[in-house]
């Protein structure tokens, strides 16, 4: 598989603060990344600097062959780029099949009946059909975070990223989604998720990356890092003897 993101080096710090600390890391085509790490560690502004809404003040960042470092977050969409976000936005007082439909025609740029197509599609893999002429604001969380997804796929990515969406949800809701997750890596699209859910990332990803003050403090094999003794002590908070 060739590499279809890199990150070069990148930091980001706001005063004494550090959110992204010389991070160096890849992703290959068709491949699924987890991100773990404690709250406050720096994943979600990693996220803000791949997608573009954060700038870095150093290093680079390259997708699909492109250095996208000074690209906007608008562009990166319409490159192939796209992500959830931790607390689910949608136009409340818009259809699901209405947020969906911006979704197609200003991130995929697709009209009429085309982004119709690729809306009704969508829903019906993230199994949000019957939900089409709902309002938005009257979803349940499950739906919602289907939603979240829903839109971000409508916008044809090359690269999802989840920011923890199965935060909040029941064992046999994280399970449905998890499903979801899978059939979404059948199509081909590479995902890097953060979750603290960790057996929902477990279920799905082929490796694993630590971030702990912004810096990357361990990446492998999913299992391999979860037994080693730094994670346990930083992200589990346990002894690393027990």
């Amino acid at each position: 598989m060739g590499e279809l993101l890199r990150l070069d080096a990148v930091s980001r710090a706001y005063g004494a603060v550090v959110v992204a600390d010389a991070q160096s890391w890849s992703l290959a085509a068709g491949e699924a990344l987890g991100v773990i790490g404690p709250n406050g560690a720096g994943k979600t502004s990693m996220f803000n600097l791949v997608t573009g809404t954060l700038s870095p003040q150093s290093g680079r960042i390259w997708f699909d062959g492109r250095d996208v470092t000074d690209m906007p977050a608008a562009r990166r969409c319409r490159a192939g780029m796209t992500r959830s976000f931790q607390v689910p936005q949608p136009f409340g007082g818009m259809t699901v099949f209405e947020n969906t439909l911006v979704a197609a025609t200003q991130g995929a740029g697709e009209r009429g009946a085309k982004a119709e197509a690729t809306c009704l599609e969508v829903l019906a893999r993230t199994r949000m059909m019957p939900k089409a002429n709902v309002l938005a604001r009257s979803l349940t969380l499950l739906e919602r975070k289907r939603l979240e997804l829903a839109r971000a796929l409508c916008t044809r990515p090359k690269l999802l990223l989840l920011d923890e969406i199965a935060g909040g949800l029941t064992d046999s809701e994280c399970g449905s989604l998890v499903q979801t997750i899978r059939d979404v890596r059948e199509t081909g699209v590479s995902i890097v998720w953060i979750e603290h859910v960790v057996h929902a990332l477990m279920a799905v990803v082929d490796r694993l990356i630590v971030i702990d003050f912004g810096r990357v403090i361990a990446d492998g094999e999913p299992h391999a890092i979860m037994a080693s003794r730094e994670v346990r002590e930083i992200y589990l908070g346990l002894d690393a003897d027990v």
